[in-house]
């Protein structure tokens, strides 16, 4: 799970800025940790249904699916095509109560705007035209107004109002006025939002999510009067996830919403328009959600991952009767023709691997039923839309309209991407292999295993992940090893049921995955917990504001301990966005610098969801101080969401234990430093012939380097105690290099790294990136910058003790408080004795 600490905003923007044009998708929207309301709340792309209303008899649904929507009748396998929008995405469509128009939302790589259908004549008109992020329209029910959340005027998601007539929108205005909480918050914006919109049967009232004065969670259910906005109510306290969307049944008695009220998934409950205590409708270990009354209120539609991707059923409330809407046959606004992709290795066998398709129509598209993702970024110069991609055991199928489609494939670091234009004709079409080409590291240079240290097997997605499903994954990623970090959002801890001890045995002949814990205090920063060996750590959260949970204690070191005792790893996961800087930034708390010199933790992700450079500047001030911490690498991605971040394996660590995945020898390896981490260039390092982590005296070295990568490099060089010894020109295709030399090296440390300037397309991340770990030189501190390494983190506390001693009153008594503050200031102490130039 991924939280950014809020520290120095005009740094990070600075920071995003110089990416040279990768921008987060939606960047219009001002709300903090876009990771999860975009995926959370906002529509996404899926192969499967996405959201439905009823048609007015109560007997056929229209449904988005794919980027269209569609119309299907209840009972009937055949799905007809309404829309089919060229480079562009559409979702959540309502119908209007005289069943001749549909209203919906169209994503175009830019914005979301709303747009109507004329159901008899198949004419579309667009209903908003600003450049916001403008969803879930909701028509009243005498089709006259329309309700929806927009972006519009100050990036927050808020509630708007307008008149719907035959020319489109009048009289559009925000019905709640902006508002401010007056306590802090940290995943949402302070600014309230207000999402979830539904209209009462008699249209005088919409009822909503709100999150007025809630630290956690997207907020309550509230109704408010349409012509009296200042009457409005909160009718239920409970916390919720951005997918409650709470709709009045046609009696007017029951309040449906999707809630996951002590449990870990969502279902659907109801309450009454007063908030009588709440009940459960349906029940499972999976999520029920987007759900809508029919017309008559005997019927409910909705969309759940029981069966891992979305599926759209329609279910009796009396009786609980279940239907699944399945389109089996298509009628499609266009040609469609097949493609079957087949994959094969350097030896012909058949390999999983990671496949973007974009079609004549412009559009992403995958095999029915196959999970569909979506890159968290893009540079708009280069692409209109984000990348789409999804996983492929060939031979794969694939329906997309007749023309040329682009076809793309990749598998891993040490497999150059394959790319083909193929012609799609009408029928069923022609096989299409894709022959991947290895280029692997020289096997001098290490036997190695990769290992992603940050993954999220479910976290609230629209998809539902198993250990099984998590692994195939990871296979086609050609990824060795995978740690589930197990993780709280806020109430819930979604992949609890699957923690354990030691191979989970959904592990197979290729790849192991290990299930561990990421701990959660936005105050200290999160940890990573590699393989607990007893039992998972609770609570796995501290610091929690306006909780219970409020202390700063346990801090970071005393997780270490408790970690450690059971035989884990313990690293610093997705550190810093930002150059820190003590002297400016007031509000540093991350404890980073105080477990390091405690010697607590074992490694940082150099290579994650942060700055890479940042994270590095910081890593070498803790090496020149002879501070042992390894790099690690690990995605953070949330592997069931749609728009991910991702995908599995895209940070991983590179291990030296001669082919080994056996999780002693590769977690001891990661703890000596043995090995190099990376976003996909593949770096190898030699000194005296010896690899990274070993200890060699100062003087004269002979080194060996090796280069290879998927995507072109733009920088590889060698790093002695933070300064650039030797760089390296690269030519051609820029993906290859082998050299040597010699160096002259005085005491610290040498490492070898590759890095880009902007981002690449073929990475889905900041840029590529590569870091190996260091080999160590003379007495293993550097000979010079420690004094200056030294002040610096002690300015680093200084802050950091000031801003714990500002939260005395969160502390459950004085011993909390006391040994907390001892803990930072000893740490405080040794770091100040080294920059007075007093040896440890």
């Amino acid at each position: 799970m991924r939280a950014r600490l809020p520290l120095l905003l005009a740094a990070l923007l600075l920071a995003t800025a110089a990416q040279a044009g990768r921008e987060p998708v939606l960047n219009q929207v001002k709300v903090p940790h876009s990771y999860y309301w975009r995926e959370l709340y906002l529509p996404q792309l899926t192969t499967g249904p996405s959201a439905a209303a009823f048609l007015p008899d109560g007997q056929g649904l229209v449904y988005s699916m794919g980027g269209s929507l569609w119309r299907q009748a209840l009972g009937d396998d055949l799905a007809t095509e309404l829309t089919h929008p060229r480079g562009a995405y559409d979702h959540q469509p309502d119908v209007a109560p005289d069943g001749n128009a549909v209203v919906f939302t169209r994503y175009d790589g830019a914005a979301m705007e709303l747009w109507r259908l004329d159901l008899s004549s198949g004419r579309e008109l667009r209903l908003t035209d600003e450049g916001a992020v403008n969803v879930e329209p909701r028509i009243s029910p005498d089709g006259r107004r329309l309700a929806w959340v927009s972006t519009r005027g100050n990036g927050n998601f808020n509630l708007y109002v307008a008149e719907l007539g035959p020319a489109g929108l009048t009289n559009v205005h925000a019905l709640l006025g902006e508002r401010r909480s007056s306590i802090d918050r940290y995943y949402y914006a302070p600014v309230d939002h207000a999402i979830n919109p539904s209209w009462s049967p008699d249209g005088e009232t919409i009822y909503y999510v709100a999150n007025p004065e809630v630290a956690w969670g997207s907020g309550d259910l509230w109704a408010v009067p349409v012509a009296d906005p200042a009457a409005r109510r909160r009718v239920h306290a409970e916390e919720t996830s951005w997918a409650a969307r709470p709709e009045l049944a046609p009696d007017g008695k029951r309040l449906l919403y999707s809630g996951y009220r002590g449990r870990q998934w969502h279902q659907l409950w109801l309450t009454t328009p007063n908030g009588a205590a709440p009940l459960p409708l349906s029940f499972g270990e999976f999520d029920r959600r987007h759900a809508r009354w029919s017309p008559n209120g005997q019927r409910v539609a909705y969309i759940d991952n029981r069966d891992g991707g979305t599926t759209l059923r329609v279910m009796d409330v009396i009786g609980g009767r279940t239907d699944t809407v399945q389109a089996t046959r298509r009628e499609t606004l266009a040609p469609q023709g097949t493609l079957v992709l087949d994959i094969r290795d350097g030896a012909g066998q058949r390999v999983p691997a990671r496949v973007s398709v974009t079609g004549s129509d412009g559009r992403a598209h995958a095999p029915a039923g196959a999970w569909l993702h979506a890159d968290d970024g893009f540079d708009r110069a280069q692409q209109k839309t984000e990348t789409h991609y999804f996983h492929c055991a060939p031979p794969c199928r694939l329906q997309l309209p007749a023309g040329p489609a682009q076809v793309t494939v990749r598998r891993g670091f040490e497999t150059l991407p394959w790319n083909a234009r193929v012609d799609v004709a009408p029928g069923p079409g022609k096989p299409l292999i894709a022959h991947l080409q290895a280029q692997p590291l020289p096997p001098a240079f290490g036997g190695f295993v990769s290992a992603d240290l940050h993954v999220h097997m479910n976290y609230g997605g629209h998809y539902r992940h198993t250990p099984e499903t998590l692994v195939r994954q990871a296979e086609a990623e050609d990824l060795d090893v995978v740690h589930n970090l197990v993780v709280n959002k806020e109430e819930r801890i979604p992949d609890i049921a699957a923690f354990r001890p030691g191979v989970d045995p959904a592990s197979n002949a290729v790849v192991t995955l290990l299930q561990g814990q990421e701990y959660h205090t936005s105050f200290w920063g999160h940890l990573g917990l590699l393989q607990l060996r007893s039992h998972y750590l609770t609570p796995d959260f501290s610091a929690y504001r306006h909780t219970a949970l409020a202390s700063p204690y346990p801090h970071n070191g005393v997780i270490a301990d408790l970690a450690h005792e059971q035989g884990a790893l313990v690293g610093y996961v997705h550190p810093f966005d930002w150059d820190p800087d003590p002297a400016k930034e007031t509000g540093l708390s991350h404890q980073l610098p105080a477990d390091a010199m405690h010697r607590k933790a074992d490694y940082i992700e150099v290579v994650g969801f942060s700055d890479h450079r940042a994270t590095a500047g910081v890593w070498y001030r803790l090496l020149n101080l002879g501070l042992r911490v390894a790099a690690g690498a690990g995605t953070d991605a949330m592997a069931n969401y749609a728009s991910l971040r991702g995908p599995v394996g895209m940070n991983r660590v590179f291990l030296d234990t001669a082919g080994s995945r056996d999780p002693e020898t590769a977690l001891a390896a990661l703890r000596k430093g043995e090995g190099f981490a990376s976003n996909g260039p593949l770096l190898g390092l030699l000194v005296d012939g010896r690899k990274p982590g070993a200890e060699l005296p100062a003087g004269k070295h002979a080194f060996r380097l090796a280069l290879r990568s998927p995507v072109p490099v733009q920088h590889l060089e060698l790093v002695h105690n933070g300064r650039v010894v030797k760089a390296f020109e690269l030519e051609g295709d820029r993906r290859t290099l082998d050299a040597e030399g010699e160096l002259d090296l005085g005491d610290g440390w040498l490492l070898l790294r590759a890095w880009n300037d902007q981002a690449d397309p073929g990475v889905l991340d900041l840029y590529p990136y590569a870091t190996t770990n260091p080999v160590w030189i003379g007495r293993g501190r550097a000979s010079e910058n420690v004094q200056g390494d030294a002040a610096y983190f002690t300015a680093w506390l200084d802050r950091v003790i000031a801003n714990a001693t500002a939260r005395e009153a969160d502390f459950n008594g004085a011993g909390e408080f006391d040994a907390t503050l001892d803990y930072l200031r000893a740490a405080r102490a040794r770091y100040a004795r080294l920059a007075e130039g007093r040896d440890e």
